[in-house]
């Protein structure tokens, strides 16, 4: 019986999946992607004859039993997963059938589209005497929030959020921090696809840009205009306040520091 990993395969740039994952796909036997969220040319180190396969159309049943037979007749099967498979990738749903079969896992962790977001606009997460906390979530879809954990109740702690799968309920993210006291003038950053060809990132200090901003103002609409320009599950918005927006804490300001 042989192993299975699960492996990060980062946010969309093949070349950002970790020297340890990118050694697995060339030893595997059979690899298992995402292609919905994984490109694939990730599947460029994979060895001549290895079984490739698609997950896109397969239920977690469906996935759990690829993973078993292929564990049957392969040392490693590689089971490749957007981002880190620890955040949002059914890792505990699709691991306990396996422990049940018998099929020794392995994780191999990714870099999360978190901070390719954050990558992208040349920004930090935190920021001394601002904030030191980063609370990565989503908003309530087709999965509920358990009790505590709404976006309202998490944006109280006024501290960096990084909302997940919520591309489509933008203009909930921002009612949801206007009612746990954001200002509106609160610093938003929307990327699309984060590293992957065609990226799409919409920021305040790239106003010349990009012109498709999206602040919190009274008379936007956020949503509109990323469901224009095609931006969907693969986004990730990260939203942060930053007091003083306007005046010597702007992103303006970070910018000129930092240089």
């Amino acid at each position: 019986m042989g192993k299975v990993w699960f492996v990060g395969a980062g946010p969309g740039d093949p070349d950002l999946i970790t020297v340890k994952g990118r050694d697995l796909i060339a030893g595997a036997g059979a690899i298992l992607f995402a292609g919905s969220l994984v490109s694939e040319a990730a599947m460029r180190w994979a060895p001549a004859g290895c079984v490739i396969a698609d997950s896109k159309d397969m239920a977690l049943a469906e996935i759990t039993a690829w993973l078993v037979e292929q564990a049957q007749t392969n040392a490693i099967v590689v089971r490749l997963q957007t981002g880190d498979p620890a955040l949002f990738g059914a890792l505990i749903e699709v691991t306990q059938p396996l422990d049940a079969a018998g099929v020794d896992v392995g994780v191999v962790p990714g870099v999360s589209s978190a901070m390719a977001a954050a990558a992208a606009a040349v920004e930090t997460l935190t920021l001394p005497e601002v904030t030191q906390t980063v609370i990565l979530t989503r908003v309530a879809g087709r999965t509920p929030m358990p009790a505590g954990e709404s976006l309202q109740e998490l944006a109280q702690h006024h501290c960096t959020l990084c909302v997940f799968l919520s591309i489509t309920l933008l203009q909930q993210v921002v009612e949801d921090l206007r009612a746990a006291g954001w200002r509106d003038d609160a610093a938003i950053l929307v990327v699309h696809k984060a590293s992957w060809p065609g990226e799409e990132e919409n920021h305040p200090r790239h106003a010349d840009r990009h012109p498709r901003q999206v602040p919190c103002g009274k008379n936007r609409q956020p949503g509109d205009d990323h469901r224009q320009s095609g931006a969907r599950r693969a986004s990730l918005a990260a939203v942060e306040e930053i007091e003083n927006f306007t005046t010597q804490l702007s992103r303006t300001a970070f910018a000129g520091h930092r240089r």
